[in-house]
């Protein structure tokens, strides 16, 4: 578990790429004081657990449904990297819950300065808009943000000059894809939700298209 708050930006040592997986190996400063083999780092938010490591570089295995699901494929040699160590319950829970397994991707649409903020437009799927809510967190290359604007095709973020230097999204343009992880607490009222709806439809009569049509879900 994770908190999306971004400790270091490293970045990619080597890609050594197999069919439909990669071994990437990253390059970084501070992060690995206290990691060890087989400990989890969030990498653009994505969960991976450490393979090999030595004092200033940490490698991972990818398999195939990370590939599929993330931007990793897109990653070069030399390119920066947010990074973020695994939450220790001792510590500050700063931004929200995030569990480093990524729902989908996102493109960015539109980017507008405003005074001191960074406005970021992320076009995404009806899959992933679902769980986006007004208000509600949503963590972009492991970035714990705030949704300030949603409508049926794309949400809104802000960064802040803060955010904008010590990760990744400050580097973000147009036409950039975004590794894209929505709350996930979300999640499990929406799958408590439809296993009651399931079990009281032989009851009641209610099924999914009922509970649709008259907006529960």
């Amino acid at each position: 578990m994770f908190t999306g708050i971004i400790e270091e930006m490293g970045k990619v040592r080597s890609i050594y790429r197999g069919s439909s997986s990669i071994r990437l190996s990253v390059e970084c400063a501070d992060i690995l004081a206290d990691v060890r083999q087989g400990d989890s780092i969030a990498v653009n938010g994505i969960c991976l657990t450490v393979t090999e490591l030595g004092s200033s570089w940490f490698t991972c295995d990818v398999m195939p449904e990370t590939m599929r699901k993330t931007n990793l494929d897109r990653l070069r040699v030399s390119e920066k990297l947010n990074l973020e160590r695994a939450l220790k319950f001792s510590g500050r829970l700063g931004g929200h819950l995030v569990s480093g397994h990524i729902d989908g991707t996102g493109i960015i649409t539109g980017k507008k300065n405003e005074d001191n903020a960074v406005w970021l437009t992320i076009e995404a799927s009806e899959a992933i808009l679902k769980y986006v809510v007004q208000k509600g967190s949503v963590a972009l290359d492991g970035t714990s943000l705030t949704i300030a604007y949603l409508d049926e095709k794309s949400f809104k973020v802000s960064l802040i000059p803060l955010t904008r230097g010590v990760t990744i999204l400050g580097m973000k343009n147009v036409g950039d894809m975004v590794n894209i992880e929505c709350d996930i607490i979300g999640k499990y009222v929406e799958k408590m939700i439809m296993a009651q709806a399931n079990s009281s439809a032989g009851k009641a009569g209610l099924s999914e298209e009922f509970l649709k049509e008259h907006g529960f879900i």
